[in-house]
């Protein structure tokens, strides 16, 4: 039988706000919400590569955040973006979708995380190489995002050379912090992913977010995994994937995702193009590690 084809469909948010956003039809038991990092959208490869990989088996929502892509508004950095991914969640609602996991990676990683703390309405969620707070500028990566952000030839480069649209006006108060917001969303199942090479930010943005959670909660410390959606090779996709259909089965249900195997994984390559299956470093937390990637 030959699958269905994507369609893309606006979608409006509660400020008003236009979306652009794709559909990649599947089975209605699971859509999964694809929240991309700053500078990208839906049809950017890697963001593509993801989305399709995961609609193998799963429903895909994939969209564009204000300023991004074809979406209307500017990109306030995380902050307004909580009602982009809302609008999101609700048309996978509307299509029928009896369960929705969203997957941030970087940016989008910080909104699933405040979506569902401060907004709630989703049934699992997983932070791909976020933040666990604002401001950071330890790496010299996130020097350089600041001064696109802050400095108005910087705005100017990554309107016309990135294409996307920065709202100049500064956070004021600041939004609640991604760990903060972390704290808020038990009893819905949290899975913080996170590489040890991450070029953005380093782990302990990864462990804050998972300290600040209640149960159900894991975290994946990967070996030589990069950052974000450029780093995350199809195996940690699918592992990804089965974590979200097995973390949001009714209790006593059966699953039919096939478990992860138990044992020994090799570490991803260095570049970290090939994230391993589980691959982790074994703690109590479970393994992970990745962080938001501006113009990944």
């Amino acid at each position: 039988m030959a699958r269905p084809i994507p369609y893309v469909r606006t979608l409006v948010t509660e400020d008003g706000v236009p979306i652009d956003s794709v559909h990649l039809a599947g089975d209605d038991g699971l859509a999964i919400i694809v929240a991309h990092g700053f500078t990208l959208s839906w049809q950017r490869p890697a963001v593509w590569r993801i989305s399709t990989r995961l609609n193998r088996t799963y429903g895909v929502v994939s969209f564009d955040f204000r300023g991004h892509g074809r979406s209307g508004g500017l990109s306030t950095l995380g902050d307004r973006e909580i009602y982009d991914l809302d609008v999101a969640i609700r048309y996978a609602r509307e299509l029928g979708y009896q369960r929705v996991a969203t997957v941030g990676f970087s940016m989008g990683a910080s909104i699933v995380l405040r979506q569902a703390g401060l907004i709630g309405g989703v049934d699992a969620v997983v932070a791909v190489s976020g933040p666990g707070h604002w401001y950071f500028r330890g790496t010299e990566r996130m020097r350089r995002v600041h001064w696109a952000v802050e400095h108005r030839s910087g705005r100017l480069i990554t309107r016309h050379v990135l294409k996307t649209r920065i709202n100049p006006v500064r956070w004021d108060p600041a939004p609640v912090p991604p760990a903060e917001a972390a704290a808020l969303i038990a009893p819905t199942p949290l899975l913080v992913v996170h590489g040890d090479e991450d070029l953005y930010f380093p782990v302990d943005h990864a462990e804050e977010v998972y300290e600040a959670a209640e149960q159900p909660k894991e975290l994946w410390v990967i070996p030589g995994f990069g950052h974000a959606e450029s780093a995350t090779g199809g195996e940690l996709v699918d592992r990804i994937g089965r974590w979200a259909a097995q973390a949001i089965q009714p209790a006593g249900a059966v699953t039919a995702v096939p478990a992860t195997p138990s044992g020994n994984w090799a570490a991803p390559s260095a570049n970290g193009a090939n994230p391993p299956g589980p691959g982790a470093t074994p703690s109590g937390k479970g393994a992970g590690t990745a962080a938001p990637d501006p113009v990944s």
